[in-house]
């Protein structure tokens, strides 16, 4: 045979021939494995229902990837079909692949086709459902769980009418009433503690406590896929419930930032619950003119200046690639004095390898890094010049300020700032229509830059702010400043709104109203009968 006769798959390797059935978890992207991410590192192709498929799941995949829908065939065909053409396959389930999924009907038709197959096992609905809504399945005198399909009817209830025993029940949403009935009439009290969880393990997802005489008229309007836990054990969720009751939990926050910026911002605000939805309001662009930076970076390594002073992250990062670009790194600034204005500025430093010298006490600001500076000394200083890597519209006052100190400062533009582009039309409109729960602004070229490009937020979203400027720019856009940082950074920015949706949550359940989001405050908001 000639090498143009030959199949290419031939002589790929066996191991990379396999398909790998894999769990995805139920809902949170966060309870993929790791075995579940590297097998989707490797994949050719990967075939799934997109819509089950969390962006954060999907970004564990290659760019090169090909991935193919299940409506478009039978899905074991189509695994069939890659896999023998040398390409290594991975198929994602929700949930675990081995309970209420298709892996028995896929799995025996790979066999029949002798193509090698692996299970990767996912976190059940079975036990990260209930675990999210703060309900253990077994406790010290619960031991027993079943579990019931109850998705095709038929369900024979006296089966499971033990007392002692927890159910969970899958496939029943459109048929609580008649689960319900079904078990009292079997012998289960209708006092029976029984709960109902919707979306689990998402942040929309839902629970609702009830008996199995109220479980029909308490979950009614509830969203599917949802679950129902049956058994003493559902009174654990009082004491145990750890999820829904975060301070933010489902809010859809906005952060007007550089998506560099927003990372560690939106990082916080998960971890208090939240939604973020990262908009861009400037854009960060080299200077027209590189030279000034050219010989910025020149005389740094020459000994031009004293100190070299960086007001944010961008001049952080401007350096940072020009340093790449010349081949050099942190070692250049052996002998430099160095300052940041703050905590998020100092920590871009830490991790290019650079310990600043300098850190205001009190204000991380221009203002606050000009009341804590040295003035000059020439006993003390051997050279008197400063350099100030900056945007190039950033203000005056920290220049004035080291000039009366006796210091001599050069200004050189690092980067520009320019408006972003609007963002798309969905964004706008919740901004203006009030689908964001909370928008934080960090300063104050934030606020008018988003509402430059996409409008001013509506009145039932609440307003966060890094500081007093910001809040007084806020303010005279006509906005209502809600909750302001005890310190200018992100961090007790994120902590400050965390503590307002906590005492907001307080104050609804102590009034005895429905926990409502700030979206769901406004006139045509959704809400669940």
């Amino acid at each position: 045979m000639s090498p143009a006769d030959q199949n290419p798959a031939d002589d790929a390797p066996q191991e990379e021939r396999y398909v790998a059935l894999v769990g995805m978890g139920p809902g949170d992207p966060g309870l993929l494995t790791l075995r579940a991410a590297a097998e989707l590192a490797r994949a050719d192709v990967v075939i799934a229902d997109p819509a089950a498929v969390h962006p954060d799941v999907r970004a564990h995949a290659r760019a090169d990837a090909e991935f193919v829908d299940t409506a478009t065939g039978d899905p074991a065909k189509l695994a069939v079909k890659a896999a023998r053409a040398g390409r290594h396959v991975v198929r994602l389930y929700r949930g675990d692949p081995g309970l209420g999924c298709g892996l028995a009907a896929e799995a025996a038709a790979l066999r029949k086709a002798d193509v090698p197959f692996e299970v990767v096992p996912g976190v059940s609905s079975v036990t990260g459902v209930p675990g999210y809504a703060g309900i253990p399945l077994t406790d010290g005198k619960h031991r027993e769980v079943r579990v019931v399909d109850a998705s095709e009817g038929g369900v024979d209830w006296e089966k499971f009418a033990a007392p002692g025993v927890t159910l969970v029940i899958l496939g029943a949403e459109g048929t609580v009433a008649e689960v319900a009935k079904g078990l009292v009439a079997a012998g289960r009290p209708d006092s029976t503690p029984a709960a109902m969880t919707s979306l689990g393990t998402t942040t929309e997802q839902e629970t609702v406590v009830s008996t199995l005489h109220r479980l029909a008229a308490d979950t009614k309007g509830m969203e599917s896929p949802a679950m129902i836990i049956v058994g003493d054990v559902v009174n654990w969720r009082d004491k145990l419930s750890w999820f829904e009751t975060k301070p933010l939990f489902g809010w859809r926050v906005l952060v007007p930032r550089t998506k560099e910026q927003a990372e560690s911002l939106s990082r916080r605000l998960r971890g208090y619950g939240a939604v973020p939805d990262e908009v861009p309001t400037i854009s960060v662009e080299p200077p027209r003119t590189p030279q000034q930076m050219e010989r910025a970076v020149k005389g740094l390594v020459t000994g031009r200046y004293e100190w070299v002073v960086f007001t944010s992250t961008n001049a952080v990062r401007a350096v940072r690639e020009k340093f790449t670009d010349y081949g050099l790194d942190a070692r250049a600034f052996a002998g430099l004095k160095v300052a940041a204005v703050g905590e998020q500025t100092a920590a871009a430093l830490v991790e290019f390898g650079v310990h600043p010298d300098l850190m205001p006490d009190g204000q991380q600001s221009s203002e606050g890094l000009a009341d804590v500076w040295p003035p000059y000394d020439e006993d003390l200083d051997p050279i008197n010049r400063v350099l100030l890597p900056r945007a190039d519209i950033a203000t005056d006052t920290l220049i004035a300020r080291l000039t009366q100190l006796g210091w001599e400062c050069e200004d050189v533009t690092a980067y520009r700032t320019v408006r972003a582009a609007p963002p798309p039309a969905p964004i706008r409109e919740a901004i203006k229509g009030g689908g964001f729960d909370a928008v934080l602004f960090t300063s104050s070229s934030t606020v008018k830059n988003l509402i430059g490009i996409a409008g001013k937020p509506h009145n039932v979203t609440v307003i966060a702010v890094i500081g007093p400027q910001t809040a007084k720019t806020a303010e005279e856009y006509g906005l209502r400043v809600d909750v302001m940082a005890e310190r200018p950074s992100v961090s007790a920015l994120a902590e400050a709104l965390a503590e307002y949706g906590a005492k907001r949550r307080a104050a609804q359940i102590e009034a005895g109203d429905p926990l409502r989001k700030p979206s769901q405050m406004r006139r045509g908001a959704r809400r669940r009968k």
